[in-house]
């Protein structure tokens, strides 16, 4: 390897966490993870100054050889689509642990290394720049998330585990199938950089579309493959529910954006009616559904599968503001919901109840708790100023460009999110608190504010300061563009009209750094 091995640290120190965590006092247990995975994020944030925001390449690459026969490498690297999931990832594993420092007593040391293990897998899929690798690390997520559920979740956790664990698993089969086809069709090779700039049939391409489909589709969830989401999210610990929507969602998105549409365009833009279709399906029924529920976790989860719809939406129109929202969508809705999720296991740690009629009236006896819920609504339902509101507008304007039709139904979605989350907050936050409750509602105290904080500064410097992430995307995002679309003038007139900049990637790195020049 070459360089500092940042990468492979990032995957490797949860790991040694795991080991530790079975080694010290039981009492130190929580604290030693806890340290883990600080040190991780503190080890990730370098990253974020080092990455050359006018290069379209994989950056702090490693490569080493594995299985030399079968041409199997450990090679991991990133680019400006993955660098901000790794981030949201390394941010988000020491707010599990804080949430988790009360809720859960039995078998600490085996949580907190299942957790650990889980944010070296997470990293480890946005990394991985083969496909052996990748699927090595899309596996190794599948048992701790089961464990978390299983072992950890409320009475029907064994329905909601064993449901997870089959439909991913169908899921991944079917991928594993496809990374052998394209192993055999793309040169011997499991290279996904030199795989994305193959060119294969396109009957073969619209199979292996499929084949990538049903991992992926399964992951988001979209619909009609979303059943197994609401039943998970509900039996699942508070840090079990924010690794699930936060990070393990994107995974599906992820896969499409990395694989489905540089390795398989011809099939995409032919199949771009039918996910569009589904797409805006979910977005109305994950709404819909939102609508009908008196429990705080299942109208959240309701709620995932309705803002990830606008992410496959983005992702399949084939242009700057389409991706480049659906990209930073995934990175919203993982600090967003994450901040719901974590307050819904605030106030259940209290009242030991998720139904919304237990849980009323709250700003009086809990002003900050309010404060926090409010502002993660708001931000849900994509107010101005706010995350969601970039994402979601950018995905709008790509979509307006594809269809005016299908971004007037998208924008339903919008009007029921604003719909379930504000009705939500004035029964929870404003409604006439129970009085047999009032004795158990106590304020956030400093632990659970500094899990809270870090979110709401996230939300409002994303909200209102998009461009340092939109630019380090930028080319990366380009360059799927320019590798799904066919190389016509027509379509290159297309590319040129909706990039916010018509200098090339190489013209962006003479001319010094994006963020200088207006988008």
């Amino acid at each position: 390897m070459t360089g500092f091995p940042w990468l492979t640290l990032l995957i490797i120190l949860p790991l040694a966490g795991t080991i530790t965590v079975f080694t010290v006092k039981e009492t130190l247990v929580r604290l030693t993870a806890l340290t883990v995975a600080v040190a991780d994020l503190l080890l990730s944030l370098p990253l974020w100054w080092l990455f050359d925001p006018a290069s379209a390449q994989m950056q702090f690459v490693e490569s080493a050889r594995w299985i030399p026969s079968l041409s199997i490498n450990y090679r991991l690297g990133l680019d400006g689509i993955s660098l901000p999931l790794v981030l949201m990832t390394t941010v988000l594993m020491p707010l599990c642990i804080l949430i988790s420092w009360h809720s859960v007593e039995k078998r600490i040391r085996s949580f907190m290394a299942v957790l650990l293990i889980m944010e070296s897998a997470m990293i480890g899929v946005f990394c991985a720049l083969d496909f052996v690798l990748f699927y090595v690390f899309w596996e190794a997520m599948l048992i701790p998330m089961y464990l978390l559920i299983g072992v950890w979740g409320g009475p029907n956790r064994l329905y909601a585990a064993i449901k997870f664990f089959l439909y991913t698993l169908a899921g991944s089969i079917l991928l594993l199938v496809a990374i052998l086809v394209l192993y055999f069709q793309g040169g011997h090779t499991f290279d996904i950089v030199e795989l994305s700039q193959g060119t294969y049939g396109k009957s073969l391409q619209i199979w292996l579309f499929f084949a990538f489909f049903a991992a992926f589709a399964v992951k988001v969830p979209m619909f009609p493959f979303h059943t197994w989401l609401p039943d998970a999210h509900v039996e699942a610990p508070t840090a079990g529910s924010v690794i699930l929507a936060s990070v393990l969602l994107k995974m599906g998105t992820y896969g499409f954006l990395r694989f489905s549409l540089p390795m398989l365009p011809d099939a995409s833009r032919l199949l771009t009616p039918l996910m569009v279709v589904l797409s805006i399906v979910a977005i109305i029924y994950g709404a819909y559904m939102a609508l009908a529920q008196a429990d705080l976790k299942k109208l959240i989860a309701y709620s995932s599968v309705s803002h990830m719809g606008f992410v496959t939406l983005g992702l399949f129109m084939f242009n700057i503001q389409g991706i480049e929202g659906a990209v930073m969508q995934m990175v919203n809705h993982g600090i967003t919901t994450g901040g719901l999720f974590l307050c819904v296991g605030m106030i259940y740690e209290r009242t030991h109840s998720r139904q919304i009629a237990d849980n009323v009236g709250l700003t009086k006896p809990m002003p900050r708790y309010a404060t926090f819920l409010v502002i993660f609504a708001l931000s849900s339902l994509g107010l101005p100023g706010t995350n969601n509101f970039v994402g979601e507008f950018l995905v709008l304007a790509g979509t307006f460009l594809w269809s005016k039709i299908a971004a007037a139904l998208a924008s339903l979605g919008l009007i029921l999110a604003a719909a379930y989350l504000l009705w939500m907050v004035q029964r929870v936050a404003f409604g006439v608190s129970s009085p047999q409750m009032l004795s158990k509602l106590r304020d956030v105290n400093l632990r659970e504010t500094v899990i809270l904080v870090p979110l709401v500064v996230l939300i409002f410097w994303i909200g209102l300061f998009p461009n340092p992430i939109l630019t380090r995307m930028h080319p990366s995002v380009e360059k799927v563009i320019a590798r799904a679309l066919p190389p016509n003038p027509e379509h290159a007139s297309t590319v040129e009209h909706i990039s916010p900049t018509t200098e090339s990637t190489t013209d962006q790195g003479a001319q010094g750094a994006p963020e200088n020049r207006p988008r």
